[in-house]
């Protein structure tokens, strides 16, 4: 576990750009098992990997035009159980931190590792969610 104090600047970064902050398993079980809709999960972590790049791509992502219905955010090392709780939802993947998903209807649709966010730029990172963002945030038109 981090202190707090320290990881305070690094958790706002993302929730003062309107990321809703999940502290407990039962707030990741609710956002992220919605029967409707989609959810940007970023893990935020310490790692200077999240700062360089994951934390600016889930940003920059969401100025695209397709974006998902929430954008929620648990710290690793900070928010125990709501990370443990994210972690299982984002099974079969092992553990990561910084790791960045996307939920639809309840279900993990898309997810990037730290290795896919390690060595990569954040312009990288964002193409890479808003390509998603595109195949699965778009608006679904009756015909």
């Amino acid at each position: 576990m981090y202190p707090v104090e320290l990881t305070i600047p690094m958790s706002k970064d993302l929730t003062d750009f309107g990321f809703e902050g999940l502290k407990t398993a039962q707030e990741v079980e609710q956002v992220l098992n919605s029967p409707k809709g989609t959810t940007l999960l970023v893990v935020n972590s310490v790692c200077g990997c999240a700062a360089a790049n994951a934390r600016p791509a889930a940003k920059m992502s969401l100025q695209h035009a397709n974006t998902p219905d929430k954008a929620v955010t648990v710290f690793a090392g900070v928010d125990g159980e709501a990370v443990a709780k994210a972690r299982d939802l984002m099974l079969p993947y092992p553990p990561s931190s910084p790791a960045i998903a996307l939920f639809k209807d309840g279900n993990l649709v898309h997810m990037i590792e730290r290795h896919h966010i390690e060595g990569r730029s954040a312009q990288m990172i964002a193409e890479n969610l808003t390509q998603a963002f595109d195949a699965f945030c778009k608006d679904e038109v009756s015909a």
